[in-house]
């Protein structure tokens, strides 16, 4: 069926046109996606890196981490001083826990709604409130240049967006390869490999069975990236849409200011209360992209593995510290934060990053023979027109 589908619907000008296609998308987005296929693929293994390239910190009074008795947790309000006490003339804008050691990280900046630039993230030992690393020491080395560079490009949003683009030119690259596949192998086994012929086509037939085999892959990949690229604007339409309507009744109200904030254990408090069940993950402050004027935005995970993912805010009055709403994110928001993890294969483990990074190879080849292919192609081209000159 799928062979007489092929002859009935695959002209040689439907040909021309898909060939057209995969040609121009594949080569205008070929170069950057080799870019994120080598950032990407340290990056796939950041955490065992990390691991290796850092002593990790010794948390807790000593002698309290070796007696295994769990450390005292010193109060929010005490690590947010300590954190401003380090950044004279800035305010709070996050503050992140982390759920398996005392460890918390406060970022502070000149003005709530400041750019990632500006921000300055210390991390704590809340057990003892001492300060573990700075953001001097954190921004530096070759993983945050990766990240940056496999990111945004160092441009920000626009290098997001741009990074986007690609890889819409990458899904419409796989879909017109698979289209061109069907009718161009039919007559071969699947998996053939005319080693003993020519280069051009020894490499297309790798070319085209690498790609068939990491298809699926690389189209999940492509897809997820898409919307990672798309992170700023999703948080933005959170902010205009459900975020103001969980906050309408504060709109003509000023913004609260720094110094008239309430405390932030209160807020914990009561934050808990109204999500018993769920884990903290960070608290936004007011006037940050992920709260309003008015509010300490608690952000809190589930307990299972999927739902670590999807994240649910508490609203508290940053002033009164009464509770106003709780929500869970809508959709949108929700693939944003399972597209995240499922990008770089960080949710199954080392066997799954491996798998991952022999994917990405796999990309690389499929990427590298294709411009090959391509080169090829034009230099024959080349040599034909000249020898029919002079024929």
């Amino acid at each position: 069926m799928l062979l007489q589908f092929d002859r009935r619907v695959m002209t040689g000008r439907t040909i021309r046109i898909w060939s057209w296609l995969h040609k121009w998308t594949s080569l205008l987005c070929t170069l950057f996606l080799l870019m994120l296929c080598l950032t990407g693929l340290p990056l796939i293994f950041h955490d065992e890196i990390d691991r290796l390239t850092e002593a990790p910190p010794a948390y807790g009074a000593p002698g309290v981490a070796s007696s295994g008795t769990a450390p005292v947790l010193l109060p929010l309000d005490i690590m947010a001083r300590q954190a401003l006490d380090r950044a004279p003339g800035e305010v709070l804008v996050f503050m992140a826990f982390d759920n398996e050691q005392p460890a918390m990280t406060i970022t502070t900046a000149p003005r709530p709604d400041s750019p990632a630039a500006e921000m300055t993230l210390h991390s704590f030992d809340r057990s003892t409130g001492d300060l573990l690393w700075s953001e001097a020491e954190a921004a530096g080395g070759v993983m945050h240049f990766l990240l940056q560079l496999h990111t945004d490009m160092f441009l920000g949003l626009p290098g997001m967006l741009f990074l986007g683009l690609m890889g819409v030119l990458f899904a419409i690259a796989l879909v017109s390869g698979v289209v061109l596949y069907l009718p161009f192998t039919r007559k071969l086994p699947f998996g053939s490999l005319r080693i003993t012929r020519r280069p051009r086509v020894k490499w297309l037939d790798y070319h085209n069975l690498l790609g068939i085999a990491a298809l699926a892959w690389m189209m999940v990949v492509g897809l997820t990236g898409i919307i990672n690229a798309l992170s700023t604007p999703i948080y933005q339409l959170w902010q205009a849409g459900e975020l103001a309507d969980m906050t309408d009744a504060y709109a003509r109200q000023p913004s609260v200011k720094p110094n008239d904030y309430g405390s932030l254990d209160l807020a914990m408090a009561q934050a808990r209360r109204a999500l018993p069940g769920f884990v903290p993950q960070f608290i936004a402050f007011p006037g940050g992209a992920f709260s309003s004027g008015h509010h300490y935005a608690v952000f809190f995970q589930g307990s299972t593995p999927l739902t670590q993912r999807l994240l649910t805010p508490a609203l508290i009055d940053a002033r009164s510290g009464a509770f106003t709403d709780a929500r869970a994110m809508p959709w949108y928001v929700s693939a944003l934060a399972l597209s995240q993890p499922l990008h770089f294969g960080d949710y199954g483990g080392l066997p799954l990053k491996m798998l991952w990074a022999a994917l990405t190879l796999f990309t690389i080849i499929v990427l590298v023979t294709g411009l090959y292919l391509w080169l090829a192609k034009r230099a024959a081209n080349s040599r034909r027109a000249a020898e029919e000159r002079f024929a």
